[in-house]
């Protein structure tokens, strides 16, 4: 039944033979020219400066916070900035960042400054907060983290060279937190509470946890290789015992016909909350931690659980190169129509498991999305529209990118990093780190650095373009953690007698092919044929960019009837007698209700058979989509505000509302360019007085006193060439309320042509600290973020910004303006629930508001893709004629009373400090200019 994992060398299928076969292989060609070892040296070099500038500017700014934010330049204090949700559980005042980075250090051979962290954790860190955390990330980056910073501190202690003093404080440290997260594990099924105080426990009335009944699957499933590492290394069982007893658990409570999880669990009683099932978000850790406990531990039990879901991954979920959600009961239905980002860790985990297809396609779709939109959107559509717009730097896609490479030596795979690298340094490199993307339309940044970036990206980056003499340890001694952490090998064999073997031993029946890709054979896999990975990835090149045909599904598969085409829902008339047989027949159910609504049910129950029923679901999901476009079709995506004067040069990128009058920045490719200036009276309310001033500038206004379109008319009027109307909210920030577009006042706003923008408190303050500091700042309103290359063609500008823009030219050709200044595409509205509902109240008969105050949708921006719902809550605007339901939308509250939290402004690092680590940004462009940064 494919290896076993007695060979303590091999984890996953990433052995010497096969990377000595495959590239072999790879030198003779395989549709991409061979990288030569001077620049795949560059790429390691320049990875290496791009983590030099996140990490310093973290100890620098944030140290010993828990994460740096880029844009302000501070460290995030948990309880000093306004709550992000469930994403902040990850905080726990415990020099997160430094902790989830030691190891990477080692890795890029930054020895001397690992060295330098691993005394300031032994001596500054505390575990002992009253502070509530989330079970799984202080496992996965905490736990993890120490373990991987001891596994690497004992290694070079052994070589002799660094490390000598230490005595396994690290491993203390690990015992103690491991000791601190076991009471979360007091529950009756053993699947531990997803959060737990670090010095209080749960349950009791100081601990502020333990009420929590439900769970993520990957939650409660991603705990077995950090706390059997914790048991081997000090020879404890406990927490291996109970890191097995959650997996064990999981496994029983599969759905038994489709040997599928679902999303949620309930952790007292196993009864599944979310009944749907993939490999994003909420689950897939789960998936990836019974493989590589099967490596790392090797037991049978555990490779035999993962075989027995991965068959029923291929054959409900995986439909090539989409990775579709599906009902655990009934897996021939699909359950939504849009994929998460975080399913781009499983072309990596395939590869590991040995089937190469399916990750070659499912990588390939992946990097399609990204080249159209720069990086991968938190979730996308099945036809590639952006579903959430954020990217918070996330490094799947990097860690399937390195084990294909790995796999298939095929160069087109270094390519694709350097994509990577070149993408994060002209859209996400701020003079203070690198900043997530708020919108990967507009390219607006978010104030937020996750220690997951580095933890992994740089890790993953770098390993990519090095050669095994290039590293200063065997990285095929180790295995990777979900967090890219290193845990050697040889625990395999360490107090292995400790832990009892799993118990169940109930198992589908699964044929002999599913297992022989555990082991596979290179001759078999790829064929003699070094083109064999480009034939899989070439039709699949323009996916992203055609619209995509209705995907054949399992059923008509099945049946044999192939495309059959279906009543689509926008052909659909229900005045027409067939399609209300079709609908019949579909199971869906037409009911006139008593306010002249019509209602569309489905059960797939009444249908006149399973592929009748898949028809539609799919019908209905049609429908909403349908509905939602109409509702979207009068709301706008939003705006990008870009400082392009000194010292910014255009790599600060602020969020901006868009309004419903003025130009249309979407079919003005140039967008409004000028200096700012405030206007006097501040509000815009009445006749400018400064009408000298801000004639021919962009004009800044606060918010309130009078309408948005009353602003914009003032500012007009005395010869400004835009406007900027900045929150009175003090405070409130795009990070953290939903965005919104400006109504105009219900009167014709066609004489009103300057484009309007309005700012949350925060970033219009980014831009009152620049003028405080330069006077003369310069901005551009646009669509979308520009490169520096478009924003400066034909101006002087310093060498360095110039250089990090150009792709591949030696410096006397700039970046067309085809590729630099693309527009947003219908394909690219941005979704309804990130938009802001413009009806004033509920039976409002005015089409806007009335009034400048935000009406904004409720949905939490900041919420953790690993736990909890993922599915937007929609609130719908009412209509005059009734079709949709409606709900009062809430006007955004205060994020934290003054009297509790400082304000945000009064942290902001002076422009003299940013300048400061501007200069040195400029220094290190200037090494590297050679490069092509």
């Amino acid at each position: 039944m494919g290896c076993r994992a007695e060979q303590p060398r091999f984890w996953g299928v990433i052995w010497r033979p096969l990377l000595v076969y495959l590239l072999c292989q790879a030198s003779r060609g395989a549709g991409h020219a061979a990288m030569t070892k001077e620049e795949k040296s560059q790429l390691r070099v320049q990875v290496q400066e791009m983590f030099d500038h996140a990490y310093g500017n973290y100890m620098q700014h944030a140290y010993p916070a828990d994460e740096l934010m880029p844009l302000t330049c501070r460290g995030r204090i948990r309880g000093q900035e306004p709550s992000r949700g469930d994403v902040d559980d990850a905080l726990g005042k415990f020099s997160l960042t430094l902790i989830d980075t030691l190891d990477t250090l080692v890795v890029l051979n930054r020895t001397q400054e690992f060295e330098d962290a691993v005394r300031k954790v032994i001596n500054d860190v505390n575990l002992d907060n009253d502070i509530v955390v989330s079970v799984f990330e202080t496992n996965i980056r905490v736990l993890g983290g120490l373990l991987g910073g001891h596994s690497v501190a004992i290694l070079l202690k052994e070589k002799g060279e660094r490390m000598l003093w230490y005595n396994d404080e690290l491993l203390h440290m690990a015992k103690e937190l491991g000791y601190k997260l076991l009471p979360a594990f007091n529950t009756t099924s053993g699947l531990p509470y997803p959060r737990v105080n670090l010095k209080f426990g749960v349950g009791r009335p100081e601990a502020r946890t333990g009420t929590e009944t439900d769970t993520c699957t990957a939650c409660a499933g991603t705990l077995i290789l950090e706390f059997a590492a914790l048991s081997r290394f000090t020879g404890i069982a406990i927490f291996e015992e109970h890191a097995r007893k959650a997996l064990d658990f999981i496994w029983e409570k599969r759905q038994r016909s489709s040997n599928l999880v679902g999303v949620t669990i309930n952790i007292h009683t196993g009864d599944w909350v979310r009944k749907d099932s993939g490999v994003g978000a909420g689950i897939d850790s789960y998936y990836e931690y019974l493989l590589k406990a099967y490596v790392l531990l090797g037991d049978d039990n555990f490779l035999e659980r993962f075989n027995t879901h991965y068959d029923a991954i291929m054959r409900y979920i995986s439909q090539p190169p989409l990775l579709l959600d599906v009902h655990i009961h009934k897996p021939m239905l699909t359950a939504r129509t849009w994929m998460d980002s975080l399913l781009a860790f499983f072309p990596g985990l395939q590869v590991l498991k040995g089937d190469i297809r399916p990750a070659i396609e499912t990588h390939e779709m992946l990097y399609q999305v990204i080249k159209k939109h720069n990086f991968l959107p938190e979730a996308f559509t099945t036809d590639f529209r952006v579903h959430w717009a954020q990217h918070p730097l996330r490094p799947e896609f990097a860690e399937s990118t390195y084990f294909l490479y790995k796999a298939t030596g095929d160069p087109y795979y270094l390519e694709v990093g350097k994509t990577i690298i070149e993408n994060l340094n002209k859209y996400a490199r701020v003079p203070c780190g690198f900043a997530a993307v708020k919108d990967v339309r507009t390219g607006s940044h978010e104030d937020r650095m996750d220690s997951f970036f580095l933890a992994e990206m740089f890790k993953y980056l770098y390993l990519l373009f090095s050669e095994r003499e290039d590293l200063i340890f065997d990285i095929e001694d180790y295995i990777f953690t979900t967090e890219a952490h290193l845990l050697p090998l040889w625990l395999s064999t360490a107090n292995h007698t400790l832990a009892k073997k799993n118990k169940t031993t109930h198992y589908t029946e699964l044929d002999d092919s599913n297992f022989d890709w555990s082991c596979p054979n290179t001759q078999i896999l790829f064929r003699n044929d070094p083109l064999y990975a480009q034939s899989i990835r070439e039709p699949l090149k323009n996916v992203v960019d055609k619209n995509c045909p209705r995907t054949t599904s399992r059923l008509d598969e099945i049946s044999g009837s192939g495309n059959r085409p279906p009543l689509r829902a926008r052909d659909f008339m229900a005045s027409n007698p067939e399609h209300l047989d079709i609908l019949k027949k579909m199971g869906v159910s037409l009911i006139h209700l008593k306010d002249g609504r019509v209602q569309l049910v489905q059960h797939a129950n009444q249908a006149a058979s399973s592929i009748d029923a898949e028809d539609g679901l799919r019908f209905m999901q049609e429908m909403i989509e349908l509905s939602s476009q109409q509702q979207k079709e009068q709301q706008l995506p939003p705006r990008a505000v870009q400082i392009v004067s000194h010292p910014f040069y255009g790599r600060v990128v602020l969020t901006a509302g868009p309004a419903q009058f003025g130009m249309d920045l979407s079919k003005n490719i140039a967008g409004c360019r000028g200096f700012v200036a405030k206007s006097e009276p501040y509000s815009g309310c009445s006749e400018i007085t400064n009408s000298d001033v801000i004639k021919g500038k962009i004009a800044l206004m606060q918010r309130g006193q009078c309408m948005f379109a009353e602003k914009a008319r003032n500012v007009q009027k005395s010869g400004a060439i835009g406007g900027i109307v900045i929150d009175d909210n003090e405070g409130s920030s795009s990070d953290t309320a939903p965005l919104f577009q400006m109504a105009g006042d219900g009167k014709n706003t066609d004489d009103i042509t300057i484009p309007m923008l309005f700012l949350f408190s925060k970033e219009g303050n980014i831009i009152l600290d620049a003028i405080r500091e330069y006077q003369e700042v310069e901005v551009l309103l646009s669509d979308k973020a520009k490169d520096t290359a478009t924003i400066f063609k034909g101006k002087i500008v310093p060498n360095y910004i110039i250089e990090s823009n150009l792709e591949g030219e030696s410096g006397e050709q700039r970046t067309s303006e085809n590729d630099s200044q693309k527009q947003i595409s219908k394909e690219q509205l941005i979704p309804q629930e990130e938009l802001v509902n413009t009806q004033d109240s509920v039976g409002d008969s005015s089409p806007v508001s009335q009034t400048d105050a935000p009406h904004s949708l409720d949905r939490d921006h900041s919420r953790n893709p690993t736990e909890g719902d993922l599915s937007p809550e929609i609130k719908q605007p009412h209509s005059e004629d009734g079709q949709n339901s409606v709900e009062n939308p809430q006007t955004p509250s205060e994020t934290a009373e003054e009297s509790n939290n400082e304000r945000w402004d009064s942290k902001v690092q002076p422009i003299e400090s940013i300048l400061a680590d501007w200069k040195e940004d400029i220094e290190a462009f200037e090494m590297m200019e050679k490069d092509e940064l």
